[in-house]
């Protein structure tokens, strides 16, 4: 499974920006997909997952109501749709993807694959 995020750049505080997710190879292995980020000396945060086949999502709560993940799995796409965008939201963002059923997809160890990053900056 190879995983590339784009959509990245710089917006100004209160704008919105959308991140894709192009997904390719053995996507049949894939049973949940999640968005992180990581900011300058901070661990790798949680911000959204989606579930391959059914579509549940979960959101940490920095983020819901603000950002919303979605899938096409026609495409094999996953995006995530951010708004309200604050200078704190500047980090790194990637994307994964997990083989694991009924797993918790707040959890790093839970993916095996994922995306190179894609640079979000949040200007004030």
């Amino acid at each position: 499974v190879q995983l590339q995020a784009y959509g990245g750049g710089l917006v100004q505080a209160g704008g919105s920006m959308r991140l894709s997710c192009a997904v390719s190879g053995r996507t049949s292995n894939i049973l949940g997909m999640g968005w992180f980020r990581q900011a300058p000396g901070k661990e790798r945060e949680f911000l959204a997952a989606i579930e391959w086949s059914y579509g549940q999502t979960d959101y940490a709560g920095s983020v819901r109501g603000r950002f919303t993940i979605s899938k096409d799995n026609a495409k094999n796409t996953v995006d995530l749709q951010m708004s309200s965008l604050k200078p704190e939201d500047t980090a790194v963002y990637y994307c994964a993807a997990s083989p694991n059923r009924n797993s918790d997809y707040r959890m790093r160890h839970t993916y095996d694959w994922w995306g190179q990053g894609t640079q979000v900056t949040v200007s004030s």
